[in-house]
């Protein structure tokens, strides 16, 4: 006479061991591919010469951003809902931080303003919020970089918003393979870089 009970149990022990199984062979693969990676920087943003004010202090926190773009992974956009991340590839650091970085080196460049982080000890007038809306290689037709970042300053003395504004570029990819697409975002993000530091020296 049969045990229907114990057979289901057998059975769903067994389906648990597969499942633990290819858990771990999915777990080791990832290991092997992140060891795999190659790493990529953003490119220091050439000095902006803009006009601007020389006595201000300006902070320039990490910006926002939604957890998709808040990793060290490069997102390709394959449609308007789909993402996924570049295989093989990775930012040598948070996008957000690498973003805050290059933007506080590209303010340091123009030699026109005193900027810092967090943490610095800055007795600031101003701060720089920014929020990545995009930072992504578009394959949805021929294969684009878009990097697209809200920015708005923020009067440090009374609290208001002095300015805000949107800046996007968009770059064509030439060539294959990881390298061209990086180098089209690190492309994009130089205008858009270039742009909010002159737009924040004009501004303030």
């Amino acid at each position: 006479m049969g045990f229907p009970g114990l057979v289901g149990f057998r059975g769903a022990a067994a389906s648990r061991s597969a499942v633990v199984l290819a858990l771990a062979a999915i777990l080791a693969g990832c290991g092997s591919r992140q060891a795999a990676n190659d790493t990529f920087s953003l490119a220091s943003v050439p000095a902006v010469e803009r006009p601007g004010a020389t006595n201000r202090q300006l902070l320039v926190p990490e910006p926002t951003a939604l957890k998709t773009l808040g990793s060290d992974q490069i997102v390709v956009r394959l449609s308007r809902s789909e993402l996924q991340y570049l295989a093989r590839a990775q930012w040598g650091d948070s996008l957000p931080r690498m973003v805050q970085d290059r933007l506080v080196q590209t303010f340091d460049n123009t030699g026109r303003i005193r900027v810092g982080k967090p943490g610095q000890g800055l007795a600031i007038d101003y701060q720089l919020i920014t929020e990545l809306r995009a930072f992504e290689i578009s394959t949805d037709g021929a294969a684009t970089a878009v990097v697209e970042i809200f920015a708005k300053i923020l009067d440090d003395r009374n609290g208001t918003v002095r300015k805000q504004q949107v800046f996007r570029a968009v770059v064509p990819v030439r060539g294959a393979g990881n390298p061209a697409f990086v180098a089209a975002l690190d492309a994009a993000f130089a205008r858009v870089a270039a742009d909010i530091v002159g737009w924040t020296l004009s501004s303030i």
